[in-house]
């Protein structure tokens, strides 16, 4: 079972299931101390993890060697309340020596279309799309 207690403020403790604690926090010119992420940064962020997972694990299976792995996103939210992502596009980056885009791609995919429960859960109501990145250039 998770929970979550009030800090101070609108500082808040979360704990998880596994038993991880989780500080969130939000700004000041709400009532925050901006001690931690906001509840909808870490929305981005276990979007990003949930897939970055899948494809770091698709890609070791794949055996496809990388020297850096890393993910950007950008977004678009509602300005009323309540105020929801629209979009999401997320960036996966890679750099490396021989990095076959196919395998990359396919991992993505994979992650996409069939592995990440955040992605299955959050696409129904909005749009998330993505790109990648080898060596700094686009591939599609």
């Amino acid at each position: 079972m998770a929970y979550l207690r009030k800090v101070d403020g609108l500082a808040l403790a979360g704990f998880t299931e596994s038993g991880h604690m989780v500080p969130m926090d939000t700004s000041r010119k709400v009532g925050g101390f901006e001690s931690a992420a906001a509840p909808m940064e870490l929305l981005l962020q276990s979007l990003m993890g949930c897939t970055a997972m899948d494809v770091i694990s698709i890609l070791v299976k794949m055996k496809v060697e990388y020297s850096e792995f890393w993910m950007t996103e950008t977004h678009e939210r509602k300005e009323e309340h309540p105020k929801v992502y629209t979009k999401i596009h997320m960036i996966y980056h890679l750099k490396g020596d021989d990095v076959d885009p196919e395998k990359v791609k396919k991992a993505v995919r994979l992650s996409q279309e069939r592995y990440c429960s955040v992605t299955a859960m959050l696409s129904a109501s909005v749009d998330i799309t993505h790109h990648i990145e080898i060596n700094g250039s686009r591939i599609d």
